[in-house]
């Protein structure tokens, strides 16, 4: 499957709230996977953007988030989904934080061709 854009964000687990370091990749068919590291042989979970993902918040928007330590409130992305629950995500800079937003908006509006469009005549 195509690549879309990866690269390292802290993630804030859901239970004991802590920020652990990710490898995440986000695939042109909705899928964001995240990887224990870079290699990407173990992964560690999967969101289906353009099927669970409702809205993305950046920096301000991420209420009652504290990033992770030294790094910016500005570099904060939350993933909100359907069901309710949400995936916060801490980026490396501020532009990556948007790039990252711009990156899953258009991955969660981008339909997905499952079959070649069919050739010759009809």
């Amino acid at each position: 499957m195509a690549l879309v854009k990866s690269g390292w964000l802290w993630r804030q687990s859901s239970i004991l709230r802590r920020w652990k370091r990710n490898w995440f990749v986000l695939y042109l068919d909705g899928s964001l996977v995240y990887y224990h590291d870079e290699t990407q042989r173990d992964m560690d979970g999967r969101i289906h953007i353009k099927y669970s993902c409702r809205d993305v918040r950046t920096g301000r928007e991420c209420r009652d988030v504290q990033p992770p330590e030294g790094k910016s409130r500005d570099c904060l992305l939350t993933v909100v989904l359907r069901d309710g629950s949400k995936t916060t995500l801490c980026a490396e800079s501020e532009d990556d934080a948007i790039a990252w937003k711009m990156a899953v908006l258009e991955a969660k509006s981008t339909p997905v061709r499952l079959h070649p469009p069919k050739q010759g005549h009809r």
